[in-house]
């Protein structure tokens, strides 16, 4: 039988109603009002939350096979995610009057999952029983970031920016996943002129048609990711077509082709220990991977803490409430694109995609009457 164990984080710091639909991730599902299951990390996870903690369930592989190991994981690259505060200093070097935000405990263990959720380097070893919780918590604490304090960066943005102050009232607790590349570059491919909903079963039907079973929860098998390999098969365009993925089905298969051919999986982890500017070009030289996309990868699952992606949503905000000279046609050229993104980077400072998340979240129709909940125990 499934338990609830508890990670304690205010909502304040992850506030799951709003953060799990906003578009960043396309694999959580309100399963019961407040409860949210979805795949990460090789596991399927039921998230719900108190004032003052994540409640969670974590259900056992059918095949019970173990994705990742308890002990420290390194993934590919030059450094390993610990280091990332050195990262974030550096960056705010940029910005000398922006204040580095107080970082909470860090975790001690470190969880890599590739496409598909296999593990990078992988040391073959698995936790005990007792170690379980504390297993289970390093995946969510890196899964949400919870070394960044959020509420100071919020006071940050709100001093630095009265809009901001005002909007925020209502969505606290909005901050970036740390998503894994490979599911977050081949979901965003799919958000070309999409919605939410529409990437949401896309994103379920790579996994069910390419991806492997993990467990079966309340009569719903969950699936992992595919890994890129899988996507770069034979006949993957056609397929997806079939599956009703339109023209998005030939950037899928071709740049799964092109980072089989020309790189590796482990390519795009490699992403996060350069240059924001390097990333970015690289990102887009994929089929189907413009400015926009390519900033959302930046942003969501490459440390990339500045990039800002901007679409007509976010064009939209900049002109109403920031640039109001800023001229509004019907395209988005790559020199506004640009201003936009400068723009809010000089007024929020390092953590401005942060900041944009906040804005972009609170701006959807489907969170206009939304207020910041007050939750109860469980």
């Amino acid at each position: 039988m499934n338990t609830w164990r508890r990670l304690p984080c205010k909502i304040s710091e992850v506030n799951l109603d709003i953060l799990l639909a906003c578009g960043q991730s396309f694999r959580w599902h309100e399963t019961h009002p407040g409860e949210w299951t979805g795949a990460l990390s090789g596991y399927v996870w039921t998230l719900s939350q108190t004032d003052d903690s994540i409640l969670y369930k974590v259900y056992e592989q059918s095949d019970k096979r173990k994705t990742a190991s308890y002990t420290s994981v390194k993934k590919p690259g030059k450094q390993n995610h610990r280091k990332r505060s050195k990262d974030i200093k550096e960056e705010q070097n940029d910005h000398p009057d922006a204040k580095q935000p107080k970082l909470l405990t860090s975790i001690k263990q470190e969880v890599e999952i590739g496409g598909g959720d296999s593990v990078k380097n992988e040391i073959k070893t698995e936790p005990t029983c007792n170690d379980l919780g504390n297993f289970y918590n390093s995946i969510l604490h890196d899964y949400f970031q919870l070394d960044v304090d959020l509420q100071q960066l919020y006071t940050q943005w709100s001093k630095a920016d009265k809009n901001f102050k005002k909007v925020s009232v209502d969505f606290s607790g909005i901050r970036m996943l740390r998503q894994n590349p490979v599911e977050n570059l081949f979901s965003f491919i799919c958000s070309s002129n999409n919605h939410i909903s529409r990437i949401s079963g896309m994103v379920e039907r790579l996994c069910e048609t390419y991806g492997k079973p993990i467990t079966e929860v309340d009569g719903v098998m969950y699936y992992a990711f595919p890994d890129v390999k899988s996507l770069a098969g034979n006949n993957v365009e056609q397929k997806l077509r079939e599956l009703g993925f339109g023209y998005r089905a030939k950037y899928i298969s071709e740049t799964a082709k092109y980072i089989v051919k020309n790189h590796s999986e482990e390519w795009l982890y490699s992403l996060r220990d350069v240059p924001y500017d390097e990333s970015k070009a690289q990102l887009v030289k994929l089929h189907g991977v413009g400015a926009k996309v390519a900033d959302c990868v930046c942003l969501m699952s490459l440390d990339k803490i500045g990039a800002i992606p901007v679409d007509t949503h976010v064009w939209q905000i900049a002109s109403r409430d920031y640039m109001k000279g800023l001229k509004q046609g019907k395209t988005l050229t790559d020199k506004v694109y640009k201003e936009i993104g400068d723009h809010f980077r000089e007024l929020w400072g390092p953590y401005a995609g942060w900041a944009h998340s906040v804005l972009f979240s609170a701006d959807l129709k489907k969170f206009q009457d939304k207020k910041s909940p007050k939750k109860t125990g469980k």
